[in-house]
Formats: C-alpha cells, sequence, structure tokens
C-alpha cells in the first residue's frame, strides 16, 4: 500500500507537470490525486497506526474494554487525522482567498498604479532588477505568498508578452522564497523555527541574508541574458486603466492602497500579539477594507451601482481553480504525511549522511521542491532535539542558533524554488500566471539549484570563517 501511495503521488505530479499536453487542468489531478491517496491510506491504516503510541493513547479505554481496533482506526483516521489536516489546510487556504481578494480589491481601485506609476524604467533587464529587489525586500516583511500575489498582479500590468512575463514570474518565485528564508516571519518554515526557540532573529538575519541573496543573484544574472531590449510603447509601465476608473478619488484610490498593504504586513505583527493563526490576520484586514469601500460606495449615490466595484463583484475574479489545486497538493501531501511517509524519509536521511548537518539539509531542501517544506522542517525538529546550551561539541549544532537550525531555514525556504509546485508561492504564481510546469523544469530549475547550491555554499563559508 505504502509502494502504491508513492506511485500514485510520482503519476500525479507527472500528470501536474504535463498539463498542457494532456489537456487536464491541474487542479483537477491534484484533486483526484489527494482523494486517492486517501482512499488507500485508509484501507492501509489498520496495519500502519494500530501500534501508534498516539493511537493508543488516544483509544486506551475503548482497546482495554475489547473494542474493535480497525473500527477504532478508522475513526482515528477520519475523526482525528482527517480533520487535523483539513484544519491546517483551511488556515492556509482562507488565508490564501484573504489575501488574493485584498490584493483584487487593490487592483480594481488602481491602487497598484501608485507603485507602477513611480517604475519608469522601460529597459527589460532593469525593470526585472527592480522587480527582483522589490519582491525580495517585500517577502522578508510580508510572507512568500502575499508577495508573490502582489508583485504577479504588478508584473501583469507592466510586461504584455506572455513569454517575457514568464520569466518575470519565475523570478518572483525565486526572490519571495530567497527573500523569506533570512527573516524570522518571511516564511512559514522560518516561522516554526522562531516559535519553538531554534533559532533568534538576532542570528538568523545577519547569517542568511547573505547566502539568500546570493541564491537570488545568481539565477538572476542568467535570466538577465534572456531579456533584450525595452518593453513595447503600446505597453505603458504604470498603466492607469482599472475596473473603478473615474468612480473614485486619487484620495480614496491611495487609502484603498494603504489599507491593504498595511493590512497584509500587520499579519505577522497581529499573530505575534494575539497567538492566532495568521487568516483570522488577513481576515480582518480584509474586513475593514470592506467596511471602508461600502462606506465609500454609500455616499456616490450619483454613481450607477453597476459602476460600482463593491467586495462581491472583486470574489468573481478571485481564481477558485487556483484555490482547487492548491488543496488537492496539500491534501496529498497530508496523506503521506500521516502514513508516516515523510518520517520515514527523514529517518532514511539520518543513515545516510550520519549526522552530516550539511548533507541532510541540502538534500531536506532538494526535497521541499517536491513536497510541501513543512513537514519536512516538522519531521527535521522532530528527529533532532534542541540542545541546551552548555552541551557538548557534537551536540552544538543543534542547539539555538547552531548551523543545523540556522542551515535548515535556508534549505528549506530556498529550496522551494527548484520546481514551480515546490513552494506556495511557485504555486499561486503558476495557477495566476499558467506558468507551465515543464517550462519551468527546462527554463529555470537548473538556474534556482545553481543558486540554491551557491548559496548554501556561501553559508558554510560563513559557518567556517566566523
Amino acid at each position: 500500500m505504502i509502494v502504491l501511495m508513492v506511485v500514485l503521488f510520482v503519476l500525479g505530479y507527472a500528470a501536474i507537470a504535463m498539463e498542457h499536453k494532456i489537456k487536464i487542468n491541474k487542479a483537477a489531478s491534484a484533486l483526484i490525486l489527494s482523494a486517492l491517496l486517501w482512499v488507500i491510506y485508509m484501507f492501509a491504516a489498520p496495519h500502519l497506526i494500530s501500534l501508534s503510541p498516539d493511537f493508543r493513547e488516544m483509544y486506551a479505554s475503548q482497546l482495554r474494554n475489547g473494542g474493535d481496533v480497525t473500527s477504532l482506526v478508522y475513526d482515528y483516521v477520519s475523526g482525528v487525522q482527517m480533520i487535523e489536516s483539513v484544519g491546517d489546510i483551511a488556515e492556509i487556504l482562507f488565508f490564501l482567498m484573504g489575501a488574493m481578494t485584498i490584493v483584487e480589491l487593490i487592483d480594481a481601485h488602481g491602487g497598484f498604479t501608485i507603485v507602477t506609476d513611480r517604475i519608469r524604467t522601460r529597459n527589460k533587464r532593469k525593470l526585472l532588477w527592480v522587480i527582483a529587489g522589490l519582491t525580495f525586500l517585500m517577502s522578508a516583511v510580508l510572507d512568500n505568498l502575499t508577495t508573490a500575489i502582489v508583485m504577479v498582479m504588478l508584473v501583469r500590468k507592466m510586461v504584455p508578452d506572455k513569454g517575457e512575463r514568464w520569466l518575470f514570474a519565475s523570478v518572483v518565485v525565486i526572490a519571495a522564497n530567497s527573500g523569506g528564508a533570512f527573516s524570522p516571519i518571511g516564511d512559514v518554515t522560518t516561522i516554526m523555527l522562531w516559535v519553538k526557540g531554534n533559532v533568534t532573529a538576532v542570528h538568523l538575519v545577519p547569517y542568511l541574508i547573505f547566502p539568500s541573496f546570493i541564491s537570488l543573484v545568481i539565477p538572476l544574472l542568467f535570466i538577465c541574458r534572456m531579456l533584450k531590449g525595452k518593453l513595447p510603447d503600446t505597453a505603458e509601465v504604470g498603466a492607469s486603466s482599472y475596473l473603478a476608473e473615474g468612480v473614485v478619488s486619487k484620495v480614496e484610490q491611495k487609502t484603498i492602497f494603504f489599507l491593504g498593504i498595511g493590512s497584509l504586513m500587520f499579519v505577522p505583527v497581529f499573530k505575534t500579539l494575539t497567538h492566532l493563526p495568521p487568516f483570522v490576520g488577513v481576515l480582518l484586514g480584509l474586513s475593514v477594507l470592506w467596511f471602508y469601500t461600502e462606506i465609500v460606495y454609500r455616499r456616490k449615490r450619483q454613481v450607477p451601482e453597476s459602476e460600482k466595484v463593491r467586495i462581491s463583484v472583486v470574489l468573481g475574479r478571485i481564481d477558485f481553480s487556483t484555490i482547487l489545486f492548491f488543496l488537492g497538493i496539500l491534501l496529498s501531501v497530508s496523506a503521506l504525511q500521516c502514513a508516516g511517509i515523510l518520517s520515514s524519509l527523514a529517518q532514511s536521511l539520518e543513515q545516510v549522511f550520519h549526522g552530516n548537518v550539511y548533507g541532510i539539509n541540502i538534500i531536506i531542501g532538494m526535497l521541499s521542491s517536491v513536497v510541501d517544506n513543512v513537514p519536512l522542517v516538522a519531521g527535521a525538529m522532530g528527529m533532532y532535539e534542541l540542545a541546551p546550551v552548555g552541551s557538548p561539541e557534537a551536540l552544538a549544532p543543534f542547539m539555538q542558533d547552531g548551523s543545523f537550525w540556522l542551515f535548515l531555514s535556508y534549505c528549506a525556504g530556498v529550496g522551494g524554488s527548484m520546481l514551480i509546485i515546490g513552494s506556495a508561492a511557485g504555486v499561486v504564481v503558476m495557477g495566476l500566471e499558467g506558468v507551465d510546469f515543464g517550462w519551468y523544469l527546462k527554463r529555470i530549475s537548473w538556474l534556482a539549484l545553481l543558486g540554491y547550491l551557491s548559496g548554501a555554499a556561501v553559508f558554510m563559508m560563513i559557518e567556517h570563517f566566523v
């Protein structure tokens, strides 16, 4: 059964990769993959988890009273593991839907022209560097997902050619992942390590900012050579056409922009202050924008209702096939995690590398381009406990801010750029811009790998000489 799950996972990813050749939407492939994996896991569960400590502890009284083990296992899978998986996934999906709605609302009211109007260069290579730099810095403050959504919307307005726009979108993916790796609030994996006390911001930022920067610059130098000339005159950088043009004033436009971006930037602060999941902060920001736009349009009685761009109109512009694709991918990975496949993989890495922190993390980074980096990092944190201060030299890499945890932050964050489906930013860009898996694999993956390994080498040099 385990082998069958792995084979199905590979075939499902192949179907997603060949979306344009087989003419089947990747969301459909992801959803059927997730359903089949969970069905197979349910049938295999009595043999996989009947001896699990968590299972036996939860159902200790029923087992003592002679309860049917198979029935209890089915109840555990459907009532515990499935519910927990769906809960974790729902947090991400609600966050994604909230962030996408905020970004679409800003775009519909011309808010991004505040940024695009200030980008005057028509040189494609210069524009690529500007986009990369903005994405890199923004993803350190916002999360990768939100940054990718915002920057793809900007690129869509400035680059008319689809092929060139895919190059820009690919750089957005790489820059978002690299920028999120050195910040304690930039990526979900760094947040995990930061919250658990494995790393501190004081060490994380100075140790990882340069390797992360190198992981972006190396592929950027090569991608620049794929672009030549300037944007055509028909492509207006900072184009001002938007749904609510002529309906909202400049002040209202700017207010919507700053409220939207401000609410997204407030999410990490909200999480730190309240300890609630980030999606609650996003929904709070969305509700504030909703209130504001309703008040704005209530005052515009002279404007026909059909011209008012309310939230209900913006919701119609959200690409829900992207949401469903995300749902399918995350459900598939959770099935592998519940079946113990990912934890077995982590243990195999330990056996192969015998505690070599660099080798283990480099492989974890490469694996994060195939499966979600969250369970990989969670597995690594489960395999290696945080060593207390004053531990023997052999455990130094596992103490707070030790080389294992710092390098894990880099590898898990940056490694996802090697495949378009290897990170949340990549999945969103794939959904929004329709970037083809095979195209990215052929043109960008090797560059992302080169950047990843270059940054890793820089980190090891820093560790050696500092």
